[in-house]
């Protein structure tokens, strides 16, 4: 993988800085009949992550508290082997949407070497995150400029779609 930690801290440096262009652009894009935007974006999306690891960042399991529906729900009590009603008191709280999220920062599933106890029953919100692949980028334009501050990957793409014009 290339230099994953040179590319984060380099997000880091300039992630404030493009907030307001990333918004404008993105606000543009909704505009556009572009057909092939999830494919470029999927192309991109591909680049990125052969540059970030994200085990090296781990931002979104300390930043953003996913949301957890019923099946999420049912699926980590199974794993974790906790009953529902004592995993959502000991997990969950309802945010202002009235959806279910966890209720602390960093995610209670995140491990110090930033690898995720019950990676393989993670949440729907974790596996689709950060929603800058095939058949998400378009559908999710109002959340990108937004993940661009927390994912380094989503900046960089961001950045790279401002450079083709997309």
């Amino acid at each position: 993988m290339e230099n994953s930690l040179a590319h984060i801290q380099a997000w880091k440096n300039r992630r404030r800085s493009q907030k307001k262009p990333f918004k404008k652009f993105l606000g543009s894009l909704s505009k556009r009949k572009n057909k092939d935007l999830d494919q470029k974006a999927a192309e991109l999306n591909e680049k990125a992550f052969t540059k970030i690891d994200c085990l090296d960042c781990a931002n979104c399991c300390t930043s953003i508290p996913p949301i957890v529906t019923r099946s999420d729900v049912r699926r980590l009590c199974k794993a974790t082997g906790i009953k529902e009603s004592e995993f959502k008191k000991q997990y969950l709280r309802q945010d202002e949407d009235d959806d279910w999220v966890m209720n602390t920062t960093p995610c209670p599933f995140l491990q110090e070497d930033n690898k995720c106890s019950v990676y393989e029953d993670r949440p729907k919100a974790c596996r689709k995150y950060p929603h800058t692949d095939a058949d998400e980028f378009r559908n999710n334009l109002d959340l990108h400029a937004g993940n661009a501050h927390y994912c380094p990957a989503v900046f960089h793409i961001l950045e790279e779609m401002i450079k083709l014009g997309s």
